[in-house]
């Protein structure tokens, strides 16, 4: 038994010895065909790896310097996508009726092209919502019931059961009891968000392509024969009524502004007599509005918004005020981007 453990144990010893010698290299045998096509280009030595780097350290795969130039290009390129540029955008002044352009002026992106922000409008149209409810509802209390205030029947001894004054909430004609009151439903909102909403809604109405600008002096043009004979008294008033309403009905569809297309507000600086009459006969078509009467919601109503150009620039000067300070900082005082710089201006024959 000693002498096979001993036969085996050199085995073993013979077959380690074997395996550390080192192996010889065989000869690389290379075709003809082979290094004739290689002779024609040159050869490249593949990059070799890096077998010495950490565990630890994170993979990078090895970039030639064109191809790192070129994904940073390709990165800013979207950042400058991405990133909204635009300082400032052209506003197109029209004649009215005819709609002719009469001049191109520049207003601030931070005027006409802010992003829409649907939560600063909801909280702007409920913010005029509850500053127009009026809260008039009104009841009376038991002290307020005309009428004596004696104890209908004695306490005791009458066989009904016992009653107070006329007045009682028990009693019918008497006071009610945690009735409503005369309050204000008036929520507050900071006038920074407010004026924010409100170039928000210009800015929505500018980029849907729903927003006209007029020259000043905005009105319906009603023929002259018909003024002429309206102001000479010779049509009654229904044929008077009957005639602006049709005319402005098919003004209003020649236009595509009317019923079909949406309905169309006008705002203008001060009241205009034709405009103003003219739709307030044909309410179904449109609407005029003074600047002081607009509030938001009326901007996002109806299909477009046709606005003189003071008015408009009135209007965003007036809800402007996160764009300008009141506090001089080193005698300067921040006056906001400027309004309606004119660009070009059309020729007038």
């Amino acid at each position: 038994m000693a002498g096979k453990g001993l036969k085996s144990l050199n085995e073993a010893m013979k077959a380690l010895s074997i395996a550390s010698q080192p192996c010889r290299a065989l000869p690389m045998r290379q075709s003809s065909i082979l290094s004739s096509r290689r002779s024609m280009a040159s050869v490249t030595t593949p990059p070799s790896a890096n077998i010495t780097r950490s565990v630890s350290e994170p993979w990078q795969p090895s970039m030639s310097t064109n191809t790192t130039a070129n994904l940073d290009n390709i990165a800013r390129a979207g950042k400058v996508l991405t990133q909204d540029s635009v300082t400032n955008v052209p506003v197109t002044v029209y004649s009215f009726p005819e709609l002719e352009p009469r001049s191109l002026e520049s207003y601030s992106a931070r005027h006409l092209h802010l992003p829409l922000r649907r939560d600063i409008l909801h909280l702007a149209v409920i913010y005029e919502g509850d500053s127009t409810r009026l809260g008039m509802a009104s009841s009376k209390t038991r002290y307020e019931v005309h009428g004596s205030h004696k104890k209908m029947i004695a306490q005791k001894g009458t066989g009904h059961a016992r009653r107070g004054t006329k007045q009682s909430p028990l009693q019918k004609g008497g006071g009610k009891s945690f009735g409503p009151k005369p309050r204000d439903f008036s929520t507050k909102l900071n006038k920074k968000v407010y004026d924010l909403a409100w170039r928000t809604a210009l800015s929505y109405r500018y980029k849907r392509g729903e927003l006209i600008v007029t020259e000043d002096g905005l009105d319906l043009p009603l023929p002259d024969d018909f003024l002429w004979l309206a102001g000479g008294g010779k049509l009654s008033r229904e044929l008077e009524d009957a005639y602006v309403r049709k005319w402005v009905h098919e003004f209003m569809t020649g236009l595509n502004w009317g019923k079909e297309a949406g309905r169309t507000t006008f705002i203008t600086g001060d009241k205009r007599p034709n405009l103003f009459t003219g739709f307030e006969l044909a309410g179904a078509e449109g609407r005029a509005l003074e600047l002081w009467d607009v509030d938001v919601k009326d901007l996002l109503e109806t299909g477009r918004i046709v606005i003189e150009r003071s008015a408009l620039k009135e209007m965003i000067k007036d809800h402007q005020s996160d764009l300008v300070t009141r506090v001089a900082v080193q005698g300067l005082r921040q006056k906001g981007p400027k309004l309606g710089e004119v660009l070009v201006r059309a020729p007038r024959y």
